[in-house]
């Protein structure tokens, strides 16, 4: 599935059914083959859309002070953060792989940018840990979503007992805002197991590593 820039406006399309459109319209057959080769000669590329959040000025003012804060940060400070996070895996299609036709340069255009709060419901639930030089098991959570108490009897006890376990006081952990992380019942064990929470700015998935993990299993 790709989509179709035309004019600075996204329009949802596929090369397959453009060849049959086009064929039809001008009553000469053309393929999607022949399509994307003229695509390609007017300076347009299938390429995967930015995704982003939708951020107030708020959120946007928060992001950048909390990047100022840590840009100076060395790697053995960056070593001793374990970064967190669930993702939603798609047992059917999965719209992040979904194409556009875009120009060369054009790549954060307000066009080609999909602003989206959350990705569906339906799928695999999984929860990973990644810091330098290790990670956590991967957890899988089959049946609904997590709750606090899953949250914090599934990961927080044992992942988080584990790690301030091998690296004491230094050890830092970063989870983001979502609700279950964020109830006084987590707040209390982190506190109790004397763990050491990153503070994070609120809807900046992107400023986090383990995205990366995401996008490449994905």
């Amino acid at each position: 599935m790709v989509h179709c820039l035309t004019g600075q406006k996204k329009q949802a399309a596929d090369s397959g059914r453009d060849a049959r459109h086009t064929t039809q319209v001008t009553g000469r057959p053309i393929s999607r083959f022949t399509l994307a080769r003229r695509l390609h000669g007017g300076g347009l590329f299938a390429r995967r859309p930015v995704r982003c959040v939708p951020l107030t000025p708020a959120h946007r003012r928060r992001r950048s002070l909390w990047c100022r804060e840590h840009r100076n940060w060395r790697d053995n400070e960056w070593g001793r953060v374990l970064f967190t996070d669930e993702s939603r895996f798609s047992l059917s299609s999965d719209s992040r792989r979904i194409l556009i036709w875009r120009e060369r340069g054009s790549r954060n255009h307000p066009s080609n940018i999909n602003e989206m709060d959350s990705y569906g419901s339906s799928g695999v639930l999984v929860w990973e840990g990644i810091m330098l030089g290790s990670r956590t098991d991967l957890q899988i959570f089959d049946a609904g979503s997590v709750n606090g108490t899953r949250y914090c009897n599934e990961i927080l006890l044992p992942c988080g007992r584990l790690f301030r376990g091998a690296m004491g006081l230094l050890f830092l952990f970063m989870d983001d805002n979502a609700q279950c992380h964020r109830l006084v019942a987590a707040e209390q064990l982190l506190e109790s197991e004397d763990i050491e929470r990153m503070d994070w700015p609120a809807r900046s998935p992107d400023l986090n590593t383990i995205e990366h993990v995401w996008d490449f299993l994905g």
